[in-house]
């Protein structure tokens, strides 16, 4: 693995963005005509998902994924090696007064979005893109080396990366602490535990959400923000942001959560090509199960 990373992938990435993603373009080639990588996977998710759509537009949709995804690939890759500048050039936040506000009240913020457009730029930058300290929580890899190796990318420019089995020692301390942070989590991934999610609907279909968020800023009485990531042109990304609540604990259970599912879906339904359809999002059948934390 270490030698995949120093002397094969981190000089690709020293590779210009145009140079990645004419390599993309053969990556593009390769997963839809050569592998059909997850094919079923993807015709089935966006078959449930949009049912009003015909097989051809659905074919279409695709068929862009396909093109998404290989320029997401080049991205990650670049990622690797992107300067501070060239990520503040490439990634940048149309509203961010939204969030930084709360900083200067003292207290931290959640910001929920999901595997949308390139999140990986946004791991990288969020120590920069806002007041807070910026922590990123995720789901670790199964391969430690590489999360190690990807992980020393990831946070160079500050922010800090944890999993789950150290999400709540990090946020007792910095709350305890009173040191502002955001707080960014990832929410559409598939439920490693079903039993312990809120089930809802969510793009024509039952389905289990993680619930972590909405436990976390009840606990800290921390305000919640949801962030879609716009895609101006190949390469270029801003970040827009929509208060969810700033004062959860004044708000019904599931509130959070139900909003935050209303927004995403808004943003797949308006680009849907950019949402991570390869993924086994409805692994878990929830039908028949009521709005409901397991």
């Amino acid at each position: 693995m270490h030698f995949l990373f120093w002397f094969i992938l981190y000089p690709l990435s020293l590779l210009p963005l145009f140079i990645l993603y004419g390599i993309g373009g053969i990556l593009y080639f390769f997963l839809n005509y050569v592998v059909r990588y997850r094919r079923k996977v993807i015709d089935q998710n966006l078959r449930n998902s949009f049912p009003e759509k015909g097989e051809k537009e659905l074919a279409k949709i695709r068929k862009q994924y396909y093109w998404h995804l290989a320029q997401l690939a080049a991205e990650m890759l670049k990622m690797l090696t992107l300067s501070r500048r060239g990520v503040k050039k490439r990634y940048w936040s149309k509203n961010a007064e939204i969030v930084n506000r709360f900083f200067d009240e003292g207290r931290s913020v959640i910001i929920m979005s999901s595997h949308y457009n390139n999140w990986e730029w946004m791991v990288l930058s969020l120590d920069s893109q806002f007041k807070h300290h910026g922590i990123g929580v995720g789901k670790a890899n199964s391969n430690k080396n590489f999360e190690k190796l990807i992980n020393r990318a990831r946070t160079r420019y500050g922010t800090e990366v944890v999993f789950a089995d150290t999400v709540r020692q990090v946020f007792e301390r910095y709350e305890s602490e009173h040191h502002p942070c955001c707080y960014m989590m990832l929410s559409d991934q598939s439920p490693s535990n079903p039993k312990s999610c809120y089930v809802t609907d969510f793009l024509n279909q039952r389905s289990g959400i993680i619930f972590g968020a909405e436990h976390f800023a009840k606990k800290y009485d921390l305000p919640v923000v949801y962030y879609e990531v716009v895609k101006d042109r190949i390469g270029h990304y801003h970040l827009e942001f929509e208060l969810i609540t700033e004062k959860p604990n004044e708000t019904e259970h599931g509130y959070i959560t139900d909003r935050y599912v209303q927004l995403l879906e808004q943003s797949i339904r308006k680009h849907p090509a950019y949402w991570l359809w390869s993924h086994r999002r409805w692994k878990h059948d929830f039908s028949g199960e009521r709005e409901d934390v397991h």
